[in-house]
């Protein structure tokens, strides 16, 4: 009887041990999933920075700049001028006359300077053109133009409004001088002779004149001026050979 107790006493100590061994694998903590991510692959290495210039090819690169933008504001003055040229006879055409009409009338304005406007235009152009061709009328406007440039200063400015009408303004001029200028250039034009396939062959020009004060305006100046060059040219069409195609 005592075996039997003993037997039941062995089974039962063991029994608890399985659940003491079972509580405390059950309190024993698992192991956790790590939190730290992968690694990542390196980043590619960033090329290197450029060293910085040396003084002295900053100022060669200075240099080179100035002059490139110095060729860049000559090509951009040579362009305006070409616009504002004559291409056969290099002075100012109307648009180039009139911008420096537009500036003179304004210096003459703040200063109270005085100035006159002469249009000029040339008698018997066309029958030269139609007897003698064209180029002998680029001829006579060559000459018209360089007879033009010896009577004035150069101060002055001469341009071509169109065709065979020219225009001059003149500085610092009473109206007495301006007029006594016109017929000089009326004289000095008429004096011009050209020898064309064997015949003498004479010009001539008709001027009138408009006075710059302080209520002057370019526009009505030209105007003024153009108009008193047609009273002048009918007056001329009776002095000369009244023949004559003008």
């Amino acid at each position: 009887m005592k075996k039997k107790i003993k037997a039941t006493g062995a089974r039962t100590t063991a029994r608890a041990a399985k659940r003491r061994k079972g509580v405390e694998g059950a309190r024993k903590p698992r192991p956790r999933a790590s939190s730290t991510p992968a690694p990542r692959p390196p980043a590619a290495p960033r090329p290197p920075a450029p060293p910085p210039a040396a003084p002295n090819d900053a100022k060669a690169a200075i240099r080179r700049l100035k002059a490139q933008l110095a060729q860049a504001r000559a090509r951009i003055d040579q362009l305006e001028a070409s616009a504002d040229t004559d291409f056969l006879l290099d002075i100012l055409n109307r648009r180039g006359f009139e911008r420096e009409l537009n500036r003179s009338v304004a210096y003459i304005k703040r200063y109270h300077a005085s100035g006159a406007v002469i249009v000029l235009d040339v008698d018997r152009l066309k029958p030269i053109n139609d007897a003698f061709g064209h180029a002998a009328g680029d001829q006579v406007l060559k000459a018209v133009v360089a007879a033009l440039a010896r009577h004035v200063r150069s101060s002055d400015v001469i341009g071509r409004l169109g065709g065979d009408e020219f225009a001059l303004l003149l500085w610092n001029l009473s109206e007495t001088d301006a007029r006594a200028k016109a017929a000089s250039l009326e004289q000095a034009i008429d004096e011009l002779r050209f020898m064309f396939s064997g015949h003498t062959v004479s010009a001539g020009a008709s001027a009138g004149i408009a006075i710059l004060g302080q209520h002057a305006e370019a526009g009505r100046a030209l105007e003024e001026a153009d108009r008193a060059m047609y009273i002048r040219k009918a007056q001329r069409r009776h002095e000369r050979d009244p023949t004559g195609d003008s």
